[in-house]
């Protein structure tokens, strides 16, 4: 077996159960909370709040892709207002104003919509003095992440925890100063992209997001 197939993860709910190894010192601790950045993110965190046994939650972001290349984040707004800004994307990408708000608007309306959908008329999150265990399925510019990190910061949380399966080297340095931990198993030279590291890398629909939120909720004290 090559080294890049041992490397390689199975799927999510798999990337999920490695990065418990890495967390087993938040087991079962009342003041810890996982918090999964939809969709991709929740069968990852799913995962490691049931390995845990911790409360699991959602952090709403939306990545605010450039028009003519989508994919590329130019960056990121989370709940509560947050938005974060890539320069350097921004800079190799120069776009006027209206496209930026137009991208900006359309992204926002997204994620009011999520968080309608996923969590209905559930409490808003607090944060304030909590171990947050931030999760998704991977990281490219880490904008999305840095919005998230701003939008739980905001709050005053006790320690701030990322932990992604994958995530290029320059994003894992730059996270890392950021937030009290990073764990991050796999920290190549050049990601690619997320897609290239798993085996089955489907998209994550509503329906999924919602049946394992449910599941991790039912679960909670009542």
């Amino acid at each position: 077996m090559s080294p890049l197939s041992q490397t390689i993860l199975q799927d999510r709910a798999a990337a999920g159960r490695r990065l418990v190894e890495s967390l087993l010192e938040y087991a079962h601790r009342p003041n810890v909370i996982v918090l999964a950045l939809p969709r991709g993110g929740v069968p990852v965190a799913y995962e490691v709040a049931t390995a845990l046994g911790v409360r699991l939650d959602l952090m709403l972001v939306r990545k605010l892709g450039v028009p003519s290349n989508p994919e590329f984040a130019m960056g990121a707004i989370a709940s509560g207002g947050i938005q974060i800004l890539n320069e350097h994307a921004l800079r190799a990408h120069p776009i006027e104003k209206a496209a930026f708000d137009a991208v900006v608007a359309r992204e926002t309306q997204e994620l009011v919509r999520r968080e309608q959908v996923y969590r209905g008329s559930r409490a808003p999150l607090q944060l304030k003095d909590q171990v947050v265990i931030l999760v998704d399925d991977g990281l490219a510019t880490g904008a999305s992440m840095m919005a998230a990190i701003e939008a739980v910061r905001v709050q005053a949380p006790a320690r701030i925890v990322v932990a992604v399966p994958v995530a290029p080297i320059e994003t894992a340095e730059a996270l890392r100063r950021e937030v009290d931990e990073l764990i991050c198993p796999l920290i190549p030279d050049w990601l690619m992209s997320i897609g290239y590291w798993y085996m089955n890398f489907s998209q994550t629909s509503d329906k999924e997001v919602m049946d394992l939120l449910q599941r991790a909720w039912q679960r909670e004290p009542g």
